[in-house]
């Protein structure tokens, strides 16, 4: 079963409303799974990745959905909203201009709403009353066009672990919070997203980081679907179980190389995402254009993963440069 409700989620000073739609599969009989993407309009491998899966659950060709899936089957409801935030998605842009929210121009930042707040508090509020009783939350984002595929969830919280497990990226990042987090989760106000708000109220949820933005990654896309998938089989959504997950567990990824100044940085050679890296690595020169000079010797500040590259040549001082995650020791997979 399938029903599509086209949905207001806030209205513009003119009266225009902003509006999306909401689909439902399944029989409603067991768990409930909510799912979004494009909470940030240039995100968009996620709404794809939902197309994919519409078009698996609701006609006969269910070879657009990976393993032995009965399209027919799902025990339960998925709840999909392919396009989270219309205004950031027609600007192909982050956050909204100030006139609109001055207060919230990240919608991710303003979970899990208020219905008589800023517009995009009342965008969250209204969302939030279809994913609130869901059994698990998945916020399908987007990375820089140089960033590993990974999956965030809280860390520390073991529902949310083995949603990310079953999604199955081969990086996943656990994310500290509160009192255990860099200054700067505070600082960026990282509460109020949506995974942090609904895992807090009770709710698993995770954020799968699918490939880069702007641009379709057929490459992420599918491996999204094969996430996804294999998550309504963990929450028994559909039959059978979920591939087993042999990757690498990391810490969240506020763990960053940054320019000292301005210029170009050039990646040394053999730096490439997914690679393990040491402590005092060489990772890359920033240089002055005009006159040649070396301004930074770019080095490893830890032991890690490299999760992100500044590709994107032209830099500023205080831009990251590299990503770096911190593997979790096994024994202690969640602290």
């Amino acid at each position: 079963m399938h029903t599509a409700e086209r949905t207001t989620l806030a209205r513009l000073p003119s009266g225009v409303r902003i509006e999306t739609t909401v689909h439902r599969y399944g029989t409603g009989d067991g768990p409930t799974l909510y799912v979004q993407a494009a909470q940030h309009g240039r995100e968009i491998n996620g709404t794809e990745l939902l197309r994919r899966l519409h078009v698996g659950l609701t006609s006969d060709e269910s070879a657009h959905l990976p393993g032995a899936v009965d399209h027919t089957a799902l025990d339960g409801t998925l709840i999909a909203v392919p396009l989270a935030d219309p205004l950031t998605f027609d600007r192909v842009s982050y956050t909204t201009p100030e006139p609109i929210d001055s207060a919230h121009p990240n919608m991710n930042r303003c979970w899990p709403g208020d219905p008589e707040g800023t517009v995009h508090e009342r965008m969250a509020a209204r969302l939030w009353a279809e994913a609130e009783e869901a059994d698990a939350i998945v916020d399908l984002h987007t990375g820089s066009p140089e960033m590993l595929t990974h999956t965030v969830y809280l860390r520390g919280n073991d529902d949310a672990r083995q949603l990310a497990e079953a999604f199955g990226t081969n990086v996943l990042l656990a994310e500290a919070a509160g009192d255990d987090a860099d200054a700067e989760w505070n600082d960026r106000n990282f509460g109020r997203k949506l995974r942090v708000a609904a895992t807090r109220e009770g709710i698993p949820a995770i954020t799968p980081e699918l490939g880069s933005n702007k641009q379709l990654d057929g490459e992420a896309i599918a491996a999204g679907l094969r996430g996804l998938v294999d998550l309504c089989r963990h929450l028994d959504l559909l039959d059978g179980e979920p591939e087993p997950w042999d990757g690498t567990r990391a810490t969240n990824h506020l763990g960053r190389v940054r320019a000292t100044d301005s210029g170009l940085f050039v990646v040394a050679e053999g730096v490439d995402l997914g690679m393990a890296v040491d402590e005092g690595d060489r990772l890359g020169t920033v240089y002055d254009p005009t006159s040649y000079e070396s301004l930074q010797d770019a080095t490893a500040d830890r032991e890690g993963i490299v999760y992100s590259i500044a590709r994107e040549a032209t830099v500023t001082a205080g831009q990251t440069l590299i990503g770096i995650a911190e593997r979790l020791v096994d024994a202690e997979p969640n602290r």
